[in-house]
């Protein structure tokens, strides 16, 4: 009997005791969870914009394809969605870190690299945009329509925005210098004529007042971005003659260039095709089918312009992966810029007929999917990992952490 009783003593006991070890131990592991959540917002970066730019151009990419059959396109239009649900958490992220921690805005702006990754913001809508044209007007009819316009001129504003933001902090706050110069300084600029781009895909299916405005529109945001990217190539060719290649964390910048080649070709393009429908009947018609003429010339010599730099990139790649490329949030430049070249050079082909340019723009799309495929992976695994919640601007920043 007594052993009987000091036997249920000590598991009565053991029970309190264990009861106790256990609250705090949950009450631990929430804390830690809490903290962990408030320190991915905290270190989220622009950088991860990137993802719904290589998403959206894959889609984009499959839907001017001259060969899709109908399950691609079925597949175009669940990435399209998928691409849709990413920018808004990614974008609920960011307008988090913004509110919650105020004293990381500075950093990010004064930051040389950082501060360049604003431009991908509105470069990542503008898929979405198109994808409300190429899908939602058919399922949703006029009023996907309205949406996308108003997508669009939001668009319009973060890209004119932060194309004149972000050089204006270069010139008055951030510390640059020709060794430390890569192709990411395109990354702001870029961003009106991928606006411009999208302003002849939307314009065709609008009335021909909205259409001549966003005609009009595309033409000066061209004009912003297209001559200033390209003094900006002048200046990367300059830097890598000098001083030879950036890190390997940097090699997907070698791509980058390939950015407003592609996106200058298949604006003037776009546009041209654009203004011809939109002008007919008006005093400007006769400019607007010059306007066309020009920009299929000056498309297809603008996408020539790039196979010098598409092979630059191909022998810079083909040379890192020999001195090993850790992996990035950088390695999606990869991706978008491959894929707006590849989307001109298909453009080309279904303006013209030029067999050529299906077959190259065929080829390429295959080197896209691949690309994206690797990316993606890797970016899920680091996701799992927790390795890629990490900001650079915030390193040298002292850490002081509120309450709950």
């Amino acid at each position: 009997m007594r052993q009987t009783t000091m036997r249920s003593t000590h598991a009565a006991r053991t029970r309190t005791t264990d009861k106790a070890a256990h609250v705090p131990s949950t009450r631990r592991q929430t804390w830690a969870g809490l903290l962990r959540q408030r320190e991915i917002i905290r270190q989220f970066t622009p950088n991860w914009f990137a993802t719904t730019m290589g998403t959206g151009i894959v889609f984009l990419t499959m839907m001017a394809l001259p060969f899709a059959s109908s399950i691609v396109h079925r597949l175009a239009r669940q990435l399209w969605i998928a691409d849709s649900a990413l920018f808004a958490v990614l974008m609920a992220l960011f307008c988090a870190r913004l509110a919650i921690f105020r004293e990381t805005i500075r950093p990010m702006l004064d930051h040389p690299v950082q501060s360049m990754f604003l431009g991908t913001i509105p470069m990542g809508l503008i898929p979405i945009v198109n994808g409300w044209v190429a899908f939602g007007a058919p399922a949703f009819g006029p009023k996907a329509l309205v949406l996308a316009e108003a997508l669009w001129w939001i668009d319009v504003v973060l890209a004119v925005g932060i194309a004149v933001l972000v050089p204006y902090r270069m010139f008055t706050s951030q510390t640059h210098s020709m060794e430390q110069m890569t192709a990411v300084w395109l990354l702001p600029i870029v961003a009106p004529e991928v606006a411009a781009s999208c302003a002849g895909v939307l314009a065709p299916h609008l009335a021909a007042e909205q259409a001549q405005i966003l005609i009009s529109v595309g033409y000066l945001l061209w004009a912003i971005s297209v001559p200033l990217a390209f003094s900006i190539l002048a200046i990367v060719f300059l830097r890598l003659a000098l001083h030879k290649l950036p890190h390997g964390d940097m090699a997907a910048s070698c791509w980058l260039t390939l950015g407003p080649i592609g996106t200058g070709s298949l604006g003037l393009l776009l546009l041209g095709q654009g203004a011809a429908t939109a002008f007919a009947g008006t005093a400007l018609a006769p400019v607007a089918i010059a306007a066309r003429d020009i920009g299929l010339l000056g498309a297809g010599l603008l996408w020539g312009a790039g196979i010098w730099w598409g092979l630059i990139a191909i022998a810079l790649t083909l040379r890192y992966l020999r001195h090993g490329m850790p992996f990035n949030l950088g390695w999606w430049g990869f991706t978008f810029p491959l894929g707006v070249y590849t989307v001109a050079a298909l453009s080309l082909y279904r303006v013209t007929g030029w067999w050529a340019c299906a077959v190259i723009g065929t080829v390429l799309s295959t080197m896209l999917f691949g690309f994206w495929v690797i990316v993606a992976t890797k970016t899920v695994a680091g996701i799992w990992r927790g390795t890629l919640f990490h900001a650079p601007c915030l390193a040298a920043m002292r850490v002081v952490r509120r309450p709950f």
